[in-house]
């Protein structure tokens, strides 16, 4: 919402989206949220296949400072849990970034954080 961004969310989540839990962390602005739900991977990219996209994983060779960030961009993050699916960690090689670690005891950062960080990276970027 502060960004301008919309969110699009893709079927299974791994997480829920109920009244109870949006309020417990804090969202009570979700109504106001522009949010657009797919029920499959298939199912988001057959819709957004001429679309610019940069998908972020751990794996990724190139920086998250490296994305030629353009306007209407999909920036692609995995569950928190397991990050991206492998097909597209071996599909989308070109595409793939990581925010770089500073430290060998963090494995990776949450969701939120990574999101956050990569969101106003591009909003830098375009300015």
């Amino acid at each position: 919402m502060a960004t301008g961004s919309t969110l699009h969310l893709v079927k299974p989540l791994g997480f829920e989206i109920t009244d109870k839990r949006l309020k417990r962390a804090g969202l009570d602005y979700w109504e106001h949220l522009d949010v657009h739900y797919y029920e499959s991977h298939e199912d988001f990219f057959q819709r957004h296949k001429d679309k610019r996209m940069a998908f972020f994983s751990s794996h990724g060779q190139k920086s998250h400072w490296d994305i030629p960030f353009k306007d209407n961009m999909f920036l692609i993050f995995g569950k928190e849990s397991v990050g991206l699916p492998k097909e597209l960690l071996e599909t989308q090689k070109e595409n793939l970034y990581q925010i770089p670690l500073y430290s060998d005891k963090v494995r990776s950062l949450n969701l939120a954080n990574s999101v956050g960080i990569a969101v106003y990276e591009g909003l830098r970027a375009l300015r």
